[in-house]
C-alpha cells in the first residue's frame, strides 16, 4: 500500500493576499467628509453666545452691549445695555436678561426676544434676505418699558435725565434694505406717560405720543396727550436724514417750574422753545 505524502509546509499554495485600503481611497475619503461635516455642524449649532454679543456691540458701534452672555448663539441670554458709544460714561441696565431664541428656517430666521420686565408676550421678529438686501418684519405687538432707559444713549438725555414710562406699539412695521437704500413700511408709536425731568421741579410734566409712519417719505409726528409742558412737532425724512421741525411752552400757570427746561431743550422765542433737528 503507497503512502500519499504530505507537501512540505513551504510548498502550500498561498492565499489571496490582502490588499491595505489606500487613505486616499472613495470610501475613506466620504467618511473623511462625513467627520468634517459634523464637527462644522456641531460648531455652529454650539456657537457661544457670546458671539453673538460681539455683533450687536460692532454693528451698533456700542450703543447696544449683551453683557454676561450665556448660551448658545440659537437660544441665550444676556444682560441688554444701552450707551451713548464708544468712550460714553452713560449707561443704563434694565433689570432681568434679555432671552432670545434664532429659529432658521428655508425663507430666512425667526427671532424672539422676550424680557421679564417690559416684553409679554415675546417680540417676534422675523428676517428674510431679498435680492440685493435685507427684510425684518415685527409682528405688531405692545411693550413697556422704563423712560430712564434712554438717559444712557447720551446726550441730550444725559442732561434731561427723564422719568417715566413708555409704551410701545407697532403696526405692519417692516424694514427692508435694497442696494444700500432703507424703505420703511407700517407704523410705530410711542407714547410717553408721566414724564419728569431732574431740570424741573414739577412732576410729572405730562404725557406725549411719537408717532413714526412708514412710506416712500417716513414721517414722525410729536404731540402732548396731557400735561404742563406742551409739545409738538413734526418731521420727516429725506434720505437718510431726518428733519425735524418742533415747539415746547408751558402752561401759564406752571411757567417758573418749566423756564430752565425750556431754556435747554431749544432756541427760546419769547414764551416758546424752537426745537429744530437735521436743518
Amino acid at each position: 500500500m503507497r503512502l500519499r505524502r504530505s507537501p512540505p509546509p513551504n510548498t502550500l499554495r498561498p492565499g489571496r493576499p490582502r490588499i491595505a485600503s489606500s487613505p486616499h481611497s472613495p470610501g475613506r475619503r466620504w467618511a473623511w467628509a462625513g467627520a468634517l461635516c459634523g464637527a462644522l455642524l456641531s460648531a455652529v449649532l454650539g456657537a457661544p453666545a457670546r458671539w453673538l454679543a460681539d455683533v450687536v456691540q460692532q454693528l451698533s458701534h456700542d450703543q447696544v452691549q449683551l453683557l454676561l452672555p450665556r448660551g448658545t448663539v440659537w437660544n441665550g441670554s444676556a444682560q441688554l445695555v444701552l450707551t451713548g458709544g464708544s468712550g460714553s460714561q452713560d449707561r443704563s441696565t434694565l433689570p432681568g436678561r434679555l432671552q432670545w431664541q434664532l429659529q432658521p428656517s428655508l425663507g430666512g430666521l425667526g427671532l424672539n426676544l422676550s424680557l421679564p420686565c417690559c416684553t409679554d408676550p415675546a417680540l417676534q421678529i422675523r428676517l428674510s434676505p431679498n435680492w440685493g438686501g435685507l427684510s425684518v418684519q415685527v409682528q405688531d405687538h405692545h411693550s413697556h418699558w422704563p423712560a430712564a432707559l434712554l438717559n444712557g444713549l447720551g446726550t441730550p438725555f444725559n442732561t434731561l435725565q427723564v422719568q417715566g414710562r413708555l409704551e410701545l406699539a407697532s403696526q405692519g412695521l417692516q424694514l427692508q434694505w435694497i442696494a444700500g437704500r432703507v424703505h420703511l413700511d407700517g407704523q410705530l408709536r410711542i407714547e410717553a406717560r408721566d414724564v419728569s425731568s431732574r431740570l424741573s421741579t414739577l412732576r410729572p410734566m405730562g404725557s406725549y405720543q411719537v408717532t413714526l409712519q412708514g412710506g416712500d417719505s417716513p414721517t414722525l409726528q410729536l404731540k402732548t396727550l396731557e400735561g404742563s409742558l406742551l409739545l409738538e412737532g413734526q418731521g420727516q425724512w429725506v434720505g437718510s436724514r431726518l428733519r425735524f421741525e418742533g415747539a415746547a411752552q408751558a402752561a401759564p400757570e406752571h411757567e417758573a417750574a418749566l423756564d430752565n427746561l425750556l431754556n435747554i431743550i431749544g432756541r427760546r422765542h419769547g414764551a416758546r422753545s424752537i426745537i429744530t433737528l437735521g436743518s
